[in-house]
């Protein structure tokens, strides 16, 4: 085999390789990957041996040649990462571990020790001096809260460290579905150049709703009914159906609802900031599904008799965009953890495009970084405005929660009702 000319990557927090499959999709090639837990690092050792062939480019495997380290960010150092014949990477990717950010999660922001790590990816970044660095993490990054409580305050520190470090920056909100994923999942990604043309990001190629023209060139989203109609019959050992009580609960609710549980009251809610109760949602087979998550408690899809079943770890790994054939180790519960950790296979694919087109124009002077979209200083604008109307109410509530004054439940209420929802 000839020198392998693809443009090369290192990657960070690589878990069970979603973004990196998507970037050699696009023609680029993983020269290291890091990653601390054990199941994703054995997940990408399977997938390395197992040759599984880069699309369209049979002469190539995913994975192949990588160095699989196993390892925590905070003890990699420089020398570690650096490709063959000592050239720093055109590319370095990852997306540090979002639960500080997730709506999801507990959104303490850089006050977890986790929210924090973007610090190590900006080390490594001044140290070796790729050309270009992908970032990605939840929408909630946005707003999320920094050191002083301000929201906003923690991606100006996310964008003020690697320009700290002689990086232009461009940040955007993504939805996969408008770029022919077949599941609505938002994530915040940056992209950064240190002596290119500063990358665009790609143009949507699908959208919700597509009106006949003359000059229109977008399709229609990729809906869940047409994803699963494309899908193996599953394997009844993967298949989940509610118990018999749960079943009663959901039998009544319309696709595109779930069961709803009251939450925490607020000032602005008094009734309370309801949500959906995890685990009790019936997709909607005309849409995109809704955003794979890290537990085994997937959406239920309503079948043609009228019973439910649950979304399998192999379906929903497709509808993150892994490839047939990708194996995923351990037990079912760290599957769908992978699984849903992971970042969409088209990303990766659709933004490796504008990275490997901006690594072709070299800049005359250097790049320098555009403003933050609009949309992100509305979204801290009104988050700031609610914070001031119900942040009063909300620490109350925490403080009697830490204080183990209050149970979660007697603070949400009990119950369930219909509700119709996205």
């Amino acid at each position: 085999m000839g020198s392998d000319r693809r443009p090369t990557v290192c990657s960070l927090f690589t878990g069970a390789g979603g973004l990196d499959i998507g970037l050699e999709l696009a023609g680029f090639r993983t020269t290291v990957a890091i990653e601390c837990d054990e199941d994703c690092v054995a997940t990408l050792r399977a997938n390395q041996a197992a040759k599984i062939s880069v699309a369209d480019r049979e002469e190539h495997t995913f994975f192949e040649g990588t160095k699989i380290i196993q390892k925590r960010v905070e003890d990699v150092g420089p020398e570690e990462l650096m490709p063959k014949g000592r050239r720093s990477p055109d590319v370095m990717v990852g997306g540090p571990p979002c639960q500080p950010f997730s709506s999801s999660g507990s959104m303490l922001s850089v006050a977890d020790p986790r929210g924090k790590l973007f610090a190590e990816f900006v080390r490594l970044a001044g140290a070796l001096r790729p050309r270009l660095i992908l970032f990605e993490n939840v929408r909630g990054l946005v707003t999320a809260r920094g050191p002083k409580g301000e929201p906003g305050e923690a991606l100006r520190m996310v964008k003020d460290a690697f320009e700290g470090v002689g990086y232009a920056t461009r940040f955007a909100l993504l939805n996969a579905a408008d770029y022919g994923g077949p599941q609505r999942r938002v994530r915040c990604f940056m992209v950064a150049s240190r002596d290119v043309e500063l990358p665009q990001f790609p143009d949507p190629t699908h959208a919700e709703s597509v009106e006949p023209g003359l000059f229109e060139t977008a399709y229609p989203w990729v809906p869940l009914k047409e994803f699963l109609a494309a899908q193996p019959k599953p394997d009844p050992a993967d298949v989940v159906r509610p118990t018999p009580q749960l079943a009663a609960q959901l039998e009544k609710l319309a696709e595109g609802t779930g069961l709803r549980s009251a939450g925490a009251r607020e000032a602005t809610r008094p009734g309370g900031h309801w949500g959906y109760r995890q685990g009790t949602f019936i997709a909607d087979p005309s849409l995109p599904a809704r955003t794979v998550t890290a537990s085994a408690s997937q959406d239920w899809i309503r079948l043609p008799d009228g019973t439910l079943r649950r979304l399998t770890w192999r379906e929903c790994a497709g509808l993150q965009g892994f490839p047939e054939r990708w194996q995923f180790v351990g037990g079912r519960a760290s599957q769908f953890k992978q699984i849903g950790n992971a970042v969409p296979v088209v990303f990766g694919r659709v933004i490796g495009g504008c990275l490997r087109e901006a690594l072709t124009v070299p800049c005359k002077e250097k790049p320098t970084s555009a403003p933050l979209p609009q949309e992100f200083h509305v979204a801290i604008s009104y988050t700031k405005k609610e914070h001031h109307r119900n942040g009063e109410s909300r620490a109350r509530v925490l403080k009697l929660q830490q204080a183990g004054r209050v149970s979660r439940q007697a603070i949400k209420g009990v119950g369930s009702v219909e509700s119709q929802g996205a």
